[in-house]
């Protein structure tokens, strides 16, 4: 899973530029290399992408002119019912 949103994520920093230009400050949704979503908070990319995808699947990135952005995992822990 991790390497999938390293993939992801080198297609984003590919395309930083483009990017920059198109949602400068949002928050943009990357699943198998297509901008599936553009959100103007964190939160909001997350929950509404989860609505079809499964977490994990998908990189939520903030869109911004600046190549020194790093790729952060997060791992949340969902309770067996």
């Amino acid at each position: 899973m991790v390497d999938q949103l390293k993939h992801e994520f080198a297609y984003y920093l590919a395309h930083l530029d483009e990017f920059a230009k198109l949602y400068r400050h949002k928050f943009i949704v990357i699943k198998n290399c297509e901008v599936i979503g553009v959100y103007d908070s964190e939160f909001e990319a997350i929950t509404e992408t989860a609505k079809h995808n499964e977490l994990g699947t998908f990189l939520v990135q903030k869109c911004e002119p600046d190549a020194n952005s790093e790729l952060q995992v997060y791992h949340s822990r969902v309770a067996s019912v």
